[in-house]
């Protein structure tokens, strides 16, 4: 007998073209009705590639017409091309498979991820100081109040400590207001709980937080929105991808093999997501004490070869230095409490090649 149930599990073996995720998880299926032994199955997607839908339908007549007394499996695609958006003189067209079109975040011209493809590295840090910079130049161009953090790091949320926010966020007409401080409004799951009360939680509770982070959170008007990633390519980090309308993504490693290695390997989800790499940042480079010093703690050309690798550039070496660490522990960037420290003018790097040079 013919029936929706098993019709679905022949759709769970159906992968989106390059990636290990079926396209059902990806909530792409629409529709799915049987009339005697047809089977008519619709599918919304939006891509600018028209090798993907064509690929899919191919797949899924072959998977599910195995099914004992379906004589022909009818898909209908419904197909968006994505939205364009312009970065500096580039136009970045987007191709992800769910993306959606969120209205909290249509004030926002930018959205930049930034990740690592392990933790430990300092992406936390530097995505609180790239904030705190752009901030800084917003503000002189008349654009105070235009930056923010969304912190992604379920597991160990560490943005509200390093900008130094503790107050729960406030609800106005059912959506969450982002707090603020040093200018950088910000959402964690760090204001959402007790600070001993760890998350203890599957993929699908981890997702429907990221996705009520992008669509019940009241962002306003930005400039530019930070994403700061979980380390690794999970679940969770594939959803974001996925929903999100990012313009790109920031690569963070430290110099030695270990991290860089890791760091191109998550790198390269983004390159199937068709999300454009902007450049990496090494960070706890040289020690500021012992500048090109010979038994550098971390090794060196970490952060070359990654961006070597994955065809980029490296947009600069954060040097190690203990005043980095107290601001962030005493909830004050380095960059918020000196921007003329040597540290803080490797963050303007970031803003120079994102605006290819018009906000430098």
């Amino acid at each position: 007998m013919i029936d929706n149930q098993s019709i679905r599990k022949k759709i769970q073996e159906v992968k989106y073209p390059g990636f290990s995720r079926d396209i059902l998880s990806f909530g792409l299926i629409k529709e799915v009705t049987i009339d005697e032994d047809q089977v008519y199955i619709t599918l919304e997607i939006t891509t600018s590639n028209s090798s993907v839908p064509e690929e899919i339908a191919k797949n899924l007549k072959a998977k599910v017409g195995e099914i004992d007394g379906i004589s022909n499996v009818n898909v209908k695609m419904e197909v968006t091309t994505p939205d364009t958006k312009v970065t500096g003189n580039e136009t970045n067209q987007r191709n992800n498979p769910t993306q959606q079109n969120i209205e909290t975040l249509q004030q926002v011209r930018f959205i930049i991820a930034v990740a690592s493809g392990k933790g430990g590295v300092g992406k936390s840090t530097i995505s609180v100081n790239l904030a705190c910079a752009l901030q800084d130049i917003l503000g002189k161009r008349n654009k105070p109040n235009s930056v923010g953090i969304m912190d992604c790091d379920i597991y160990g949320p560490s943005i509200p400590l390093m900008l130094g926010v503790t107050q729960q966020p406030e609800i106005e007409e059912n959506l969450i207001i982002p707090v603020s401080n040093h200018g950088i409004c910000t959402i964690s799951m760090g204001l959402l709980i007790d600070e001993d009360t760890p998350v203890v939680w599957r993929g699908p509770m981890i997702m429907k937080t990221i996705k009520q982070f992008s669509e019940n959170v009241n962002w306003g008007q930005l400039e530019i929105l930070i994403v700061d990633l979980p380390p690794g390519t999970g679940d969770a980090q594939l959803s974001l991808t996925q929903t999100l309308p990012l313009d790109g993504a920031l690569i963070v490693t430290t110099p030695q093999k270990v991290a860089s290695e890791v760091a191109r390997r998550g790198a390269r989800m983004f390159e199937k997501v068709s999300v454009p790499i902007i450049g990496v940042i090494e960070n706890m480079s040289d020690s500021i004490e012992e500048p090109n010093s010979k038994n550098a703690i971390f090794g060196n050309g970490g952060g070359l070869e990654t961006a070597k690798a994955l065809q980029t550039q490296l947009l600069g070496s954060i040097p190690l230095d203990i005043n980095v660490r107290k601001g962030g522990d005493l909830g004050i960037p380095i960059y918020a409490k000196n921007k003329n420290h040597i540290i803080s003018s490797n963050f303007s790097c970031f803003i120079k090649i994102f605006y290819q040079g018009s906000y430098s």
